[in-house]
């Protein structure tokens, strides 16, 4: 073989080695984690990670408010039929053990939200205010004839989960009993936190986040929470109902020098951007994150 074919040769092996072992690099790097995977869609600046730990926490968000029986109460009268209840679930892998509790014991324990939970906290909290005795719902906007009647809206008719028809059940069972200075703070502070999925405030609860919504303000007010960790609570509870949009929104607040911890929650909650025509003027200012899914308007 010629000299310059013998040159030619191990160049070609010495190239070849070369793309191998940065290949396993790179391999061992992605599995590791220490390379992003293109479909990851982290932006440029790398900060949507550390943003999700900071809006969606993996250990969850700690409620300021004890169950109890509510879970035993709802079945009992029927607001939420056991098998219904059992049936659609069964199509969704099954209930853990710790939410057939919320339905069967008496849980004395902290509640705490997390990404896993959060669509079975917001069918809870929807049947909780849905049957609770409640002036919001018997003398507020829901029962203004201007709307056609209680029936017709989504929180109400999309309840299916219920013995018989949800109406029925409608602002009926005494399950959360205020007082005027609690019902006032609850009045106070529903008007002021919208969802990104329409545009009326909690006392105006016509779809289920809302109503769910309602039924924890009404808890949380029955057991002494404060009016500002209300919004606190409001808004951590609100990011894992609607994750891509709080994403969306700290990433519109960080972009301008404030982190989310320093946000001011009854001002995220309000109509600029927690609303759904708030929450599109700010998609029209700032790339959203990787898409996650938010849960719609039914069970």
């Amino acid at each position: 073989m010629e000299n310059n074919d013998r040159y030619i040769l191990a160049k070609s092996i010495l190239l070849s080695a070369i793309i191998i072992s940065v290949a396993w690099v790179y391999t061992v790097k992605l599995k590791s984690g220490s390379v992003s995977s293109p479909d990851k869609n982290i932006s440029s600046d790398g900060y949507v990670d550390d943003l999700e730990e900071k809006v969606l926490p993996s250990t969850g968000a700690t409620l300021p408010v004890k169950w109890g029986d509510l879970g035993k109460k709802l079945v009992s009268t029927g607001v939420i039929d056991r098998e219904k209840f059992s049936a659609l679930y069964s199509e969704r892998g099954g209930l853990s053990q710790d939410e057939l509790a919320y339905l069967n014991e008496t849980v004395n324990q902290d509640m705490v939200m997390t990404s896993y939970n959060a669509p079975f906290l917001l069918n809870l909290f929807w049947a909780l205010a849905l049957g609770n005795e409640s002036d919001t719902l018997k003398k507020g906007l829901m029962s203004d004839s201007r709307y056609g009647g209680a029936g017709n809206f989504a929180s109400t008719g999309g309840w299916t989960l219920a013995s018989g028809e949800a109406m029925q059940h409608y602002a009926r069972h005494p399950f959360i009993t205020l007082t005027p200075d609690q019902q006032k703070r609850v009045d106070l502070v529903a008007s002021d936190i919208y969802r990104p999925c329409c545009d009326n405030p909690t006392n105006f609860p016509d779809c289920n986040h809302g109503m769910a919504m309602l039924g924890l303000l009404e808890l949380m007010a029955s057991q002494g929470v404060s009016e500002s960790d209300m919004y606190r609570t409001a808004l951590e509870v609100n990011a894992f109902w609607f994750p891509q949009e709080y994403l969306t929104i700290a990433g519109f607040f960080q972009k301008r020098g404030v982190e989310w911890e320093s946000v001011n929650p009854k001002e995220v909650l309000g109509s600029n951007y927690s609303s759904a025509s708030g929450y599109r003027r700010i998609l029209s200012q700032v790339q959203p994150p990787e898409k996650k899914s938010s849960g719609g308007c039914g069970v």
